[in-house]
């Protein structure tokens, strides 16, 4: 069998260059201003700083514009939201990045849900996320839209399939859910702490990795004919999934590093230019389920 490899590094660059249109339409139309989007980054983690470095880059390449925050390790939760409503309340910022994790002493949701919805480009409010449960306005996560942007180009059916979603954070597991739900695949959301996991994942047509532990779904349990979406990375590189020993049988795979990780940036990248775009038309975003 000859998987389907689900290439997220040349969809990204795809949709990059019509980006690049984009935002060359949104500076004709509105005297010379551009996107803009605000990365807040607190304290000194290289990951983080790797991270935000590729958003950045991301922005130059598309020629969007984007604010650089840097906060000191110390800041106080007090200190950030005061950050975050200046962001608000600038009308050249277009989205915000809190990246993500925040120093243990800064209540993070409270950070999260104090961004605009309009400038939620990563999707992280409760609002947000909410709103895009019940196909209302929002931006969608932005790992989770991505990987719905990499399903529809390659047509991977959803409508009727049965998928499991193996991890629930408020960021990717959970919003990941609702998205298929909403494309009418029948979801279980699964955990570490499910019962009988390998059992509810080999019934499943699609696999969706996003435990954030290195090969934690076994080759074993997935079944042949599988989607596998492989949303972990870490040090080798591997992802959540053991795919080096599923790729022979699978369906449609996405491969680590080049599939969920170029398509997450876009996804922000692509979010901050509609949010340019509906600013300047005065309206709010669209609808998650109409991208």
């Amino acid at each position: 069998m000859t998987a389907t490899v689900l290439d997220g590094r040349k969809l990204s660059g795809q949709i990059e260059r019509e980006l690049k249109q984009r935002v060359a339409r949104i500076r004709a139309s509105t005297g010379g201003r551009i996107p803009v989007l605000a990365t807040i980054l607190v304290g000194d983690d290289p990951a983080s700083a790797t991270y935000v470095r590729m958003k950045r880059n991301a922005c130059e390449r598309v020629g969007m514009g984007s604010l650089r925050v840097l906060l000191p390790e110390e800041t106080t939760t007090d200190e950030l939201l005061a950050e975050i409503d200046r962001l608000n309340a600038d009308p050249r910022v277009h989205g915000i990045l809190l990246q993500h994790p925040v120093p243990a002493q800064i209540h993070e949701r409270a950070c999260f849900d104090r961004i605009s919805t309009r400038k939620d480009v990563d999707g992280v409010t409760a609002h947000g996320f909410g709103l895009m449960a019940m196909g209302a306005p929002a931006y969608g996560a932005a790992t989770p839209a991505g990987i719905m942007k990499l399903l529809k180009h390659y047509r991977v059916p959803l409508e009727g399939r049965t998928a499991a979603v193996v991890g629930r954070s408020p960021i990717l597991g959970k919003p990941m859910a609702m998205m298929l739900l909403n494309a009418n695949a029948t979801v279980t959301i699964c955990h570490s702490r499910t019962r009988d996991l390998p059992g509810i994942v080999r019934a499943a047509d699609i696999v969706v990795g996003a435990v954030g532990r290195r090969e934690f779904i076994r080759a074993d349990w997935i079944a042949d004919n599988a989607v596998v979406i492989d949303a972990g990375y870490h040090p080798g590189p591997v992802g959540d999934v053991e795919l080096s020993a599923v790729v022979h049988r699978c369906a449609a795979y996405t491969p680590v590093p080049g599939g969920v990780g170029p398509m997450t940036i876009v996804t922000l990248i692509a979010q901050t230019v509609e949010s340019a775009e509906r600013d300047a038309a005065g309206s709010g975003p669209a609808p998650a389920n109409e991208r």
